[in-house]
């Protein structure tokens, strides 16, 4: 029995289409999948005592924290600039006291066909293993925390052009939840025209 071969090549390529699509479909149900086994660990953390930023008497009453559904358009691979000289500068907190940063870099990206960007800090101190995105966006207030949000970004290599920015990860600062903490506003030019409907949303 023979085989006509563009049928053996039609019946190739839409093998490797196939798995090309079950690979794709496969990846983004095992970041959801991901995404919200990591928003049940914070809900668990938020009802422990020794984790939890909430009063006695609000973790009694606490069922679970308010998210965006997980949205990939909000995963970002942006445009890396490191800084070649990093200068410190105080964070305001909202205690009316400051933190040490250093003005670490910026990362542009573009959503929804215009360009922006933010700058990236790094903890002054030396500790931390992650950028720090303070920000705030058009949701403040209007379904996300008003005093804006942050994002935590890998640590990029010294040859890395690109840094991630995955907006479903955005998070509220702890004074969100309670006066007893002191958080660092965004700075100016972190605040972003644009609606960022992913991550933490308000608590009430």
């Amino acid at each position: 029995m023979r085989f006509n071969p563009k049928v053996l090549i039609g019946l190739g390529l839409l093998l490797v289409f196939g798995y090309f699509i079950y690979d794709l479909v496969l990846a983004q149900d095992q970041y959801i999948i991901r995404m919200r086994q990591q928003r049940e660990a914070k809900n668990n953390s938020f009802r422990r005592a020794g984790s939890s930023p909430l009063s006695d008497e609000l973790r009694q009453s606490f069922d679970s924290l308010k998210f965006y559904p997980p949205n990939r358009d909000y995963r970002l691979e942006a445009q890396l600039e490191q800084f070649p000289q990093r200068d410190t500068v105080e964070m305001p907190l909202t205690d009316g006291q400051a933190d040490k940063y250093l003005r670490w870099g910026r990362a542009k990206f573009i959503f929804d066909k215009q360009e922006y960007q933010l700058t990236l800090f790094l903890k002054a101190d030396g500790k931390d293993t992650t950028l720090f995105v303070p920000f705030t966006d058009r949701t403040n207030g209007f379904g996300s925390y008003g005093g804006g949000r942050y994002l935590d970004a890998p640590l990029p290599a010294a040859s890395d052009t690109e840094v991630l920015l995955d907006f479903n990860q955005a998070y509220n600062p702890f004074c969100a939840y309670s006066d007893a903490y002191a958080c660092p506003v965004p700075p100016p030019d972190n605040r972003l025209k644009l609606q960022i409907e992913a991550g933490e949303m308000a608590y009430k």
